[in-house]
């Protein structure tokens, strides 16, 4: 019955959360909406990349900063090589973890945590 489980992240700044995310990490933007459009925020948005979704709210209510969100990915180490290319400030290089992962952080602009993981084996 489950389809999907979409997280969405508090940002302070949509304008730095989207360059953060699309230009950086490589989502693309699939939708914006805001209050007012001469004004950047409020503003709540939704990402892709390859099939995984993100929204993004700086709207008062939407979340709190400092979230964690777990990405599944096919190699941990190839999206290191990217993201150091790309100069992605990384929290903890690729390590594999006693629990059967391999694993690398990297924290937004806002503090949120997104552990990219790839099972072990």
């Amino acid at each position: 019955m489950f389809k999907a489980a979409i997280p969405v992240l508090r940002v302070s700044n949509s304008a730095l959360a989207e360059r953060f995310y699309c230009d950086l990490l490589g989502f693309r933007r699939e939708f914006a909406f805001g209050i007012d459009e001469t004004k950047p925020d409020p503003c709540y948005m939704g990402l892709t990349r390859e099939g995984v979704r993100l929204h993004l709210s700086s709207f008062s209510g939407d979340g709190l900063g400092g979230a964690v969100v777990f990405l599944l990915v096919d190699d941990v180490d190839a999206l290191h090589v990217e993201l150091k290319r790309k100069e992605v400030g990384i929290d903890t290089a690729p390590v594999d973890q006693t629990w059967g992962n391999r694993e690398m952080y990297v924290k937004d602009p806002d503090g949120n945590s997104l552990r990219f993981i790839c099972p072990l084996g």
